[in-house]
């Protein structure tokens, strides 16, 4: 069986809270499917090929970071294009989903060109969406929660990963957030994601195996994440 490589990008400058934990979560989930993993860190000085890695983790960062990666992405746009489109993991968290979209516009109207891969505009605010999130998902009948702090928000995209039931979606008063596009998860969503809903984990993992055509092992629920995510959701909900 071939060896499993996640490339965790710009691991240095993408981490303000502790979002390699992502990372970490996720390398362990494939270890108990059985397979063989490799995670390779990668940042602006190092070169990216995109048809050696399975999996792409990019999490979030300061804003002067977010425009260091961003000018760096811009010399991989196709490479990048044409990994997505192939069926490649994306997972896309806080603020590094801004780099996606077309472009980001400033409070003075004035913007700057993103990467062009999906079909969805940033806007800066002059307030911040700061808070706990519970949301749904279409692909797990368990809810998702998160943390959210930007300054930023999306026009509506036709390809929701979440709705909301607590919080704020691309932006107050819209019930959608998060962008599903073949295997590209994408949210605002901190946490980290991955540690704190390890149902959303098992989902994406049972497609990853699944995209591999091999047999998906259910995952016992009995190891102290699943515990620690109802017992952290009933400050919100009622399960």
């Amino acid at each position: 069986m071939k060896t499993i490589k996640i490339a965790h990008l710009y691991y240095d400058l993408m981490n303000l809270y502790g979002e390699n934990g992502n990372t970490r979560v996720l390398c362990k989930k494939l270890v108990d499917q059985g397979l063989k993993v490799e995670v390779h860190f990668l940042s602006i000085d190092d070169k990216i090929d995109f048809s050696k890695y399975d999996i792409f983790y990019i999490g979030s960062g300061s804003e002067e970071n977010a425009s260091l990666v961003l000018e760096h992405l811009k010399n991989y746009q196709s490479n990048l294009k044409k990994a997505i489109n192939e069926g490649k993991f994306f997972i896309v968290t806080g603020n590094a989903l801004e780099l996606f979209g077309t472009k980001i516009i400033n409070l003075d109207d004035s913007s700057i060109s993103t990467l062009g891969i999906f079909d969805y505009e940033c806007k800066v605010t002059d307030f911040r969406i700061i808070g706990e999130q519970v949301f749904t998902c279409p692909l797990i009948k368990e809810k998702v929660i998160g943390f959210q702090n930007r300054n930023t928000v999306i026009n509506d995209y036709p390809h929701n990963l979440f709705d909301v039931i607590t919080g704020t979606g691309y932006k107050p008063k819209v019930m959608q957030e998060g962008i599903l596009e073949k295997h590209f998860y994408g949210t605002y969503l901190l946490g980290p994601l991955l540690v704190r809903n390890p149902y959303f984990l098992d989902e994406i993992i049972e497609e990853f195996v699944t995209y591999l055509d091999l047999e998906y092992k259910t995952n016992k629920k009995d190891d102290v994440s699943y515990k620690a995510y109802h017992e952290y959701i009933k400050n919100f909900v009622e399960n």
